[in-house]
């Protein structure tokens, strides 16, 4: 929503914020060309779009010991509405599950799960088949090494 009602100032904007959430407005308005009202301005307006949908601290997974992310996809039979929601409800109470995704193809949800150890997994993988009912199918895939990650979206497409 609202993407298209984005200039080149407030891409600059995003992109800076995208970096480094905290960076003073001072900063922000004078790597934009502007002074701090009219940027604050941009800022606010874009959270108000909805373009900004917060701001969050990122922390570090392996300083925390989190040290295991896992693939999971999933298989249903059940596609009904009711089933879906109270699918909904079960995966956003998984603290473990950082993400979840409707698919395309083989299977029907794939979900990013991240705990601190095998066993952690199994604990999680329990919980889940234990809460979500109609799964017929539970696969899971475990990365070995972390190459890529971000947060930032790709905004050249607005430059």
């Amino acid at each position: 929503m609202g993407a298209n009602l984005l200039d080149k100032t407030d891409v600059k904007i995003l992109s800076l914020l995208q970096r480094d959430a905290s960076v003073a407005l001072t900063e922000i308005a004078e790597q934009v060309n502007l002074t701090t009202t009219p940027c604050w301005k941009r800022i606010n307006r874009m959270q108000q779009m909805g373009v900004i949908r917060r701001q969050v601290a990122l922390l570090d997974a392996a300083h925390l010991k989190l040290d295991l992310i896992a693939m999971v996809q999933l298989k249903t039979q059940q596609h009904s509405r009711q089933w879906f929601n109270d699918f909904l409800l079960q995966i956003k109470d998984l603290e473990e599950v950082m993400e979840c995704y409707r698919m395309a193809g083989e299977y029907d949800y794939m979900l990013k799960v991240v705990v601190q150890d095998m066993r952690s997994f199994d604990a999680f993988y329990k919980k889940l088949v234990s809460r979500v009912t109609g799964l017929t199918e539970v696969t899971s895939s475990f990365a070995m090494e972390q190459l890529k990650y971000t947060t930032e979206l790709p905004l050249s497409a607005y430059s």
